[in-house]
This record gives structure tokens, sequence and C-alpha cells, in this order.
């Protein structure tokens, strides 16, 4: 059995305090393990199994987090199983673009032999699916150029965030490339999800001797450890193990882990209340300051001098007559105003006849 791991509570970043002779074990035992399967099993004979740390951690983290890991040996030869998306040079031709970036990473030092396609190639020859699973497969890692890196998602497909292959940012244009280079190619990526509490980073492969293994695996842990967004007492377990291997534990922590963690989630919430209470009083002192100043200028720039009244109700219409002033009948409403004007009209065409008017009328004849 393999014996449990202590932590260094006095490191300032809560580094894992591992013990070498330990982990050297746990790789001895991997590598026994995987000569006795595929001898009996004859497979895997050429290729190089994977090896990788399993972290597991007390809460699950609430933002997601890339962690690039440098390794002393690296994961991969110097064979073509890496791949690198560029821009399209103005100008050129696809293949003429080929040509100029393979020329300029020869120039820059770079050895290892990089397939380079450009994205008006990948658009035009990589856009049916089986295409992109057949280039999936083909290589193991995936750079792309940090000038087109935010348009590949709707290009390369789904599965290669399920197959964990997402290209990687590289910036062509800085004078470091090929230590930039060397550091994506020879070492490996750890991404912490905010989904669930475990994540797995590859290190080693079965190829490599015991102690390239133990390096790898201390390197790992110690650039975990401090660029890990939560502190290091939120790593719960640590098992090693292989692509057919069972998991073997390399360090497991005190339940006393727990309730540091649970103490500095309290801390954080306090700290965090007292900022919002700290904006909150501010933002209020600010707000008064401003009602007291437009308060002043409103009383200085509009003087009330002398009170006005608004008329309530509009004066009623009056007649002068002989008699004196009457009030204005009121008019009828709809359909009655129209037959009272047509009354008046016909009252005035129709003159009245009147008993005088008949006896003239009777001398006359």
């Amino acid at each position: 059995m393999l014996s449990r791991y202590t932590w260094n509570m006095e490191s300032p970043r809560d580094k894992l305090d591992l013990d070498r002779s330990q982990v050297k074990k746990a790789v001895h035992a991997l590598l026994a393990y995987i000569k006795s399967s595929s001898s009996s099993q004859k497979l895997l004979e050429n290729d190089g199994q994977a090896i990788s740390l399993l972290l597991t951690l007390w809460t699950i983290p609430k933002k997601e987090q890339k962690i690039r890991i440098p390794l002393p040996h690296g994961l991969r030869t110097e064979s073509g199983d890496v791949c690198l998306f560029t821009r399209d040079e103005p100008k050129m031709t696809s293949e003429q673009t080929v040509r100029f970036y393979k020329k300029l990473l020869k120039v820059r030092g770079i050895q290892n032999a990089i397939e380079v396609i450009p994205f008006n190639m990948l658009k035009t020859e990589y856009k049916p699916f089986e295409a992109k699973r057949k280039l999936l497969g083909n290589f193991d890692l995936f750079l792309s150029d940090a000038r087109i890196h935010r348009r590949l998602p709707s290009h390369i497909g789904k599965h290669f965030y399920e197959r964990k292959k997402v290209p990687l940012s590289v910036d062509l244009e800085s004078k470091h490339l090929a230590r930039d280079m060397e550091r994506l190619i020879h070492g490996t990526t750890l991404t912490v999800s905010n989904k669930g509490s475990c994540c797995m980073v590859r290190v080693a492969h079965s190829d490599m001797t015991a102690d390239e293994m133990v390096e790898n695996v201390m390197t790992a842990l110690s650039t975990i450890s401090a660029k890990l967004s939560t502190s290091g007492k939120n790593i719960k377990i640590i098992h090693l193990k292989s692509q057919t291997s069972v998991a073997l534990p390399i360090y497991t922590s005190d339940l006393s882990h727990l309730a540091l963690v649970e103490e500095a989630r309290k801390e954080a919430r306090l700290n965090k209340g007292a900022q919002k209470r700290k904006r909150a009083n501010k933002n209020t002192e600010v707000s008064e300051l401003i009602t007291k100043e437009t308060g002043e200028e409103e009383e200085e720039e509009i003087p009330q001098l002398v009170p006005f009244e608004t008329p309530t109700k509009k004066p009623k219409r009056e007649i002068i007559s002989k008699k004196g002033l009457k009030k204005a009948p009121k008019p009828a409403a709809g359909k009655g105003l129209k037959k009272t004007i047509k009354d008046t009209k016909l009252t005035k065409k129709i003159p009245k006849v009147t008993a005088c008017d008949l006896k003239r009328k009777a001398k006359n004849k």
C-alpha cells in the first residue's frame, strides 16, 4: 500500500509536500502493469500509453480555468502529430501560405514537424463531417494563430471540445516564438471545469523511463498547486493512472482540510459583504450630495416672486339686449341643433299673413 502524503500548511501558496520515493513506487507499479497487459494481450506494443493525473477537488470551482504546464520531458516526439491553423495571407493562395509559414517556423528554430492548414483550406476542404473526424484522429495537438483563434469554434465542430483537443492559441508574431511553441508542444494543459469536481491532465507516456515520469509528475503538481485559482487546500485526492489501469492514489487529504476550505469560503463571503456595504454607503453619500446641490440650484434659479392663479372654469358667454344682460341659452347637442337651424331658415323665408293683408287684397280685386 502507498502511504499517504502530508500537506505543508506553512507554505505561502499551500503547495503539496510530495515524497519523491512514493511517486516513484506508483510509477513502477504502472509500468509493470502495462508490460504485463501488453505481453499477454499483444496490444499496444509500439504505441505508448498515456499516463495522467486525476485530481478530485473538495468544492466545484465557480469559473473555468486553463493551466498551461511546461514539462521537463516532452510528451511528443519530433514526428508530425501537431497541426497549426494559420490565417490567410493577403495576395497568396493556400499553398503559398503553407510554404510561407513552414519557412517561418524553420527560420525561428522550431525542429518539430508541424502540419500547417490555412483558414480558407479549413473552411473548404474540411467542411464535411468525415473530413473533420479524420483531421481529429490524425493529430494529437492542435495550435492556432491568435489572430484567427476566435473564428475557429464555428468551423472545427463540437468533437474537438468533446475529445479535449481544442486548439491552443499561439502568437506567431512573437519574438520568442520557438520558446512558446516548445512549451506548448512539449508541455500539457489542465482544464479545471466548473461543472464537476474532477479534472484530468496528461503528464507522461509509457515509453519514458521511470525517472522522467517522476520528474514530470512532480513539476506538474507544483505548477498546478501554484496556479490553481482556488487554494491548494481545495484538492481532495490525487490519482495516477494509465489508459487501462486502475487509478493509484498518491495523495489523500484529511477531513481537517474540508473545515479549512469552509472557513476560507466564509471569509470570502464576509469580505464580499463588507465590500458591498462600503459601495452602498458611498453611493448613498454621493446621491445625498447631488440632491442637496440640485435643490439649492433650483431655489436660486426659479424664484417665485408673484403668485398667480390658474383659471379653473371657462367664463360663460353673455348676450347684450335692451332689457339688460342675459345668459346665452345652451346650444342643443346632436340632431336637435340641426332642427333648430332649419326652423329658423323656414321662418325667415315664409312671411306671416294677417287680417289687414286679406282686406287689402279684397279691395284691390
